[in-house]
């Protein structure tokens, strides 16, 4: 008798166990759904184009403050960028430059509403970047007259240098070699997603040999190399008139997709060459 109530109590005990297993099992998973509710997550989770542009917008704000503080050094840039990139780049791929969004676009990697979304948010990250040093530099103390004899200059922010009358096509061509070169490299780098510390300073590396050659190019006619219109707006470059939206619009527009189409070609004709 006593053996039988024993395994009664085994049987009945080993009936409860697996309920109990249920039951936290089920308590886990509310409470992680709970937390799955928050607005953030639900919203992300609706409307995951808004995680990406707002990745973008960060970025693009990010860059254009380390170019403005670093006032547009290539090895500033460099690592300012790769920085950047291993920030973002998991979320948005880390364009921040509305010329490599536009090539992005027209070598079919991304959708046309979110090149349009990426576009305004890198727009709108440039403009905060110079509006919020812009707020640091109007709170500065004032130099005054005998400061100034000796020849300490009032605070201003880093910007592009005017454009040289009659010498505009030099610059336009430096900028639009240099982002053909930067969307070489950006296009290299978006195909390579197993490795971010790579796809970083590929696109770090990219940008600084892109600046070295358009920025060498553009000084020697006293002009300023930028390869980004979001961070020339930063710049206070990008004036509504016809050369300043040629050279710092147009021209980086036309290099991106210059760059893209190229990495694309020489892809294909490297497949094509291992088959």
């Amino acid at each position: 008798m006593a053996t039988k109530k024993a395994v009664q109590k085994s049987v009945k005990a080993s009936a409860t166990k697996p309920a109990t297993v249920t039951t936290k099992t089920s308590t886990v998973k509310a409470v992680r759904a709970t937390e799955d509710r928050s607005l953030v997550s639900s919203v992300l989770k609706r409307a995951p184009l808004i995680g990406t542009l707002v990745a973008e917008f960060i970025g693009t704000f990010l860059l254009a403050i380390a170019v403005i503080a670093g006032q547009g050094q290539p090895i500033i840039v460099l690592f300012a960028i790769a920085g950047v990139v291993l920030m973002v780049g998991a979320m948005s791929g880390a364009h921040i430059n509305p010329a490599m969004t536009i090539g992005a676009w027209a070598t079919k990697r991304i959708s046309g509403l979110r090149a349009l979304g990426y576009i305004v948010a890198q727009i709108l990250g440039g403009l905060a970047a110079f509006g919020l040093l812009n707020a640091f530099i109007g709170g500065a103390a004032p130099v005054d007259a005998a400061a100034q004899a000796y020849g300490q200059a009032p605070p201003a922010l880093f910007k592009a240098a005017v454009l040289p009358a009659g010498k505009e096509w030099y610059v336009f061509f430096s900028e639009l070699v240099g982002t053909a070169i930067l969307g070489f490299a950006v296009a290299t780098a978006l195909r390579e997603k197993r490795d971010r510390i790579v796809s970083a300073f590929t696109v770090g590396l990219g940008i600084f040999i892109a600046l070295l050659l358009a920025a060498s190019a553009a000084s020697y006619v006293s002009g300023t190399a930028i390869l980004n219109p979001a961070v020339a707006f930063s710049l206070q470059a990008v004036k509504w008139s016809v050369w300043p939206l040629a050279v710092y619009v147009l021209a980086p527009v036309i290099g991106g997709v210059i760059g893209f189409f190229l990495q694309d070609l020489l892809r294909v004709e490297n497949d094509a060459a291992r088959n």
